[in-house]
């Protein structure tokens, strides 16, 4: 905050400065008034964006960090079941309650396919049911 202060405060001491020296080059003649005005229009937009910039900075380092502590599946432990890249898509679709159905046409794939997957998962996860394989996925941090 202290260094936006200092900057402003420059830039205000650089504005009445130069309208200063404009007051000056008004009373010699030295320029015309033309020349003036498309000074201070291009030292307005500028002082816009200077201003823009300071006061709405974005805060990446916030959502960096934010980014960097959101939980990652544990791919060594997928490896280790053996659980296939299509598997894994049917079984993300499983713990956000799609049906076979529904996971078919969300997959492009046949409901037939669904079927041969989620068995496939109850298997690998040593589950009887649907629910309970969501629940073996997430204590075992496959699935967020």
């Amino acid at each position: 905050m202290r260094r936006v202060a200092i900057r402003f405060g420059m830039l205000a001491v650089a504005l009445m400065l130069l309208i200063q020296l404009s007051k000056y080059s008004l009373l010699t003649r030295g320029l015309r008034d033309e020349f003036l005005i498309a000074f201070f229009a291009v030292l307005f937009v500028g002082l816009g964006v200077v201003l823009t910039k300071l006061v709405f900075k974005p805060k990446t380092k916030i959502i960096q960090s934010i980014r960097s502590e959101e939980p990652k599946p544990d791919l060594a432990k997928i490896e280790e079941l053996g659980i296939s890249k299509r598997e894994y898509e049917v079984l993300e679709q499983m713990a956000r309650g799609k049906s076979n159905l529904e996971i078919a046409d969300k997959l492009f794939i046949s409901e037939s396919t669904v079927k041969t997957h989620v068995s496939n998962l109850l298997v690998k996860l040593d589950a009887k049911r649907r629910t309970q394989a969501i629940t073996i996925a997430k204590e075992i941090k496959i699935i967020i």
